[in-house]
């Protein structure tokens, strides 16, 4: 009788890990069908960025954000272009050999360009609601994490997959983050971040997605910073697809001068 116990009792630890070793997969594959959902070699945007401060009081930018695919990975370049007080600086981020990512800042004030440390990644990018992590959080590797569906909700109307990914490098700014994808399509609508205590910091949410070039594309995107009542909201103003970008975009020497090389 003790041995058919234990064998049920095993039977069910296996059915139960299985199911977690499922849902684990599931949950890494929805988080990549998400982030490499728009096939493209290039994109060009205009973005408007609305800031606004505790008071309600807001700010505006103007930026230009290229990036390109291939061989040597993903690259990415944000120019500033107004107003005056921020016009000028350029970010870049370039995916490199180890599986990490390199980035680097331009400050006109500086006139040089400064490397961003991997330790610095949870600094204010440029007086918003991102961080350097946040900017480029669609392109983290799938593998850094460890994720998990951890229920099924409707989310304004749409039945969602909650996943929660779990950062396996302990020096990543999050502790782990919550994120909310159609489950009919691989859109993310929402992303919870929290910091090591366990704290809500952060909320991503994904307001409007447009058909462009065939593509479903997010045109309005916001963070805010639950601690601080502030926020940061992007609007796309103008999304190309595959147009031709020089290489010489994503070096520092465009980042120093804004010219090709």
């Amino acid at each position: 009788m003790k041995t058919k116990r234990k064998r049920v009792i095993l039977l069910m630890a296996s059915l139960v890990l299985g199911r977690a070793l499922l849902y684990s997969q599931d949950a890494a594959a929805l988080i990549k069908a998400a982030r490499d959902r728009i096939q493209a070699d290039t994109t060009s945007t205009r973005s408007r960025m609305v800031i606004t401060a505790k008071d309600g009081s807001t700010s505006e930018r103007m930026i230009d954000q290229y990036a390109k695919d291939g061989p040597q990975g993903s690259r990415m370049i944000i120019v500033f272009q107004r107003p005056a007080s921020v016009a000028g600086t350029r970010f870049l981020t370039m995916d490199n050999a180890a599986g990490g990512e390199d980035r680097w800042i331009f400050l006109p004030s500086l006139g040089k360009v400064r490397r961003i440390a991997a330790s610095e990644g949870g600094g204010n990018f440029m007086g918003t609601d991102f961080s350097y992590d946040d900017i480029s959080s669609m392109d983290r590797k799938v593998d850094l994490d460890s994720h998990a569906i951890v229920r099924e909700e409707t989310l304004k109307g749409i039945p969602c997959y909650v996943i929660q990914s779990i950062p396996k490098d302990s020096t990543y700014q999050y502790a782990k983050t919550i994120t909310w994808i159609d489950k009919q399509q691989p859109l993310v609508y929402q992303s919870e971040m929290y910091n090591k205590r366990n704290e809500l910091v952060k909320r991503m949410e994904i307001a409007e997605y447009k058909d462009v070039q065939g593509r479903l594309t997010p045109v309005q995107t916001k963070v805010a910073t639950l601690s601080a009542g502030t926020s940061t909201t992007i609007y796309m103003e103008i999304i190309k697809y595959d147009d031709p970008i020089p290489e010489g975009v994503f070096t520092t020497g465009y980042l120093e001068t804004g010219r090709v090389r």
